[in-house]
């Protein structure tokens, strides 16, 4: 049986000095420093805890017995490199950014020229998600429009029934149609729905649909009980997928993920979000607020403000970001007392 003795270490901030305890796991290194796992035998009774770590400056607090050098230090050989990775710096996550809004861009308009058959768009509330792809869908209605051709494209919002979708995917079944699920999580949500997009978007040459019952719905809109889809489809979303507690609705979004190119923006933590601003502040042609005519310093110094205070603004996004330029249009020399009243927490 392998055990450590540990000269000098703790147990929530309790002190542990030259105990010892059967092995669990060896010697490992996180953010918080390094430690040791082993069995709680009744060393802390009052924690009803069978595994326990306790903290150590360094593995010569730690006297290993029946285990091999190797397995003492494994665990800390693996893990050590994540605590000195170099940091991304602002301009690298920047790059990273718009490298992947670049994708949604080209597989956007992969979709609207039928060259894949879907995607799935992942990525926090008010980045520019849904810009992208309305933006390379109203390039494409330009030429729909001048040769006064029916619109290939549909974006839906909001809740959807599983009978909605079916007929909605009727009405976008041609070749080089697209629909586009804007922040239309409902379907992710019913089983029904995701069987009907499973079909949707099957790898097979034909993908056939089919509603096999009654629907007054489809006999006044003159929608067949069967057909074959052939458009693409894009999902916008803000929904992590792996949060979903449902086992069985687990199962049908993997089958619908592996059906689809899935791209996930990397936009995860706040600093993100502020980078994202940036960066789009920095590359946009005339930059965030070309709209607002801003003579000054008025970008900098929202932008700052948005840094300065992002513990206390309900959002980080651009939508924020352009709600402060109102609040700068409004009252040049006050604005940061109305941003505090209105789009800051109480």
């Amino acid at each position: 049986m392998a055990t450590v003795r540990i000269l000098n270490g703790s147990y929530r901030n309790k002190p542990v000095m030259d105990q010892t305890f059967t092995l669990v796991k060896g010697f490992q290194t996180d953010k918080r420093g390094s430690f040791v796992t082993v069995k709680n035998e009744g060393q802390f009774p009052q924690f009803d805890i069978n595994e326990i770590q306790i903290r150590v400056d360094s593995i010569k607090e730690l006297t290993f017995n029946g285990v091999s050098v190797a397995d003492e230090i494994q665990d800390h050989i693996d893990l050590a490199p994540a605590k000195h990775a170099k940091e991304e710096s602002d301009e690298a996550a920047m790059d990273r950014i718009a490298t992947r809004f670049s994708v949604l861009d080209d597989m956007s308009a992969a979709a609207i020229n039928g060259d894949i058959r879907a995607m799935i768009v992942s990525g926090p509330p008010g980045v520019g998600k849904s810009f992208g792809v309305e933006t390379q869908m109203n390039k494409a209605v330009v030429f729909d429009q001048l040769a006064e051709r029916p619109l290939r494209f549909n974006i839906v919002k909001g809740a959807m029934t599983a009978l909605g979708l079916y007929a909605q995917l009727y009405k976008f079944s041609d070749r080089k149609n697209v629909l586009v699920f804007d922040d239309c999580d409902s379907v992710f949500a019913d089983e029904l729905s995701l069987n009907i997009l499973k079909a949707a978007l099957d790898s097979g040459k034909h993908r056939k649909i089919c509603w096999n019952s009654d629907s007054r719905l489809l006999r006044e809109e003159c929608i067949p009980n069967q057909f074959e889809f052939e458009g693409s489809a894009i999902f916008i979303t803000n929904l992590k997928f792996s949060s979903v507690k449902s086992k069985k609705l687990q199962d049908h979004l993997e089958a619908l993920q592996s059906r689809c190119h899935f791209l996930d923006l990397t936009i995860n933590t706040t600093r993100d979000k502020l980078l994202r601003i940036k960066q789009v502040h920095r590359d946009a042609d005339g930059g965030l607020f070309a709209d607002y005519d801003f003579d000054g310093d008025e970008a900098e110094q929202i932008i700052q403000y948005m840094e300065d205070n992002q513990g206390k603004l309900r959002e980080i996004s651009m939508r924020c970001c352009l709600k402060i330029a109102d609040l700068v249009k409004i009252n040049p020399t006050n604005w940061k007392n109305l941003a505090a009243v209105t789009i800051c927490k109480e």
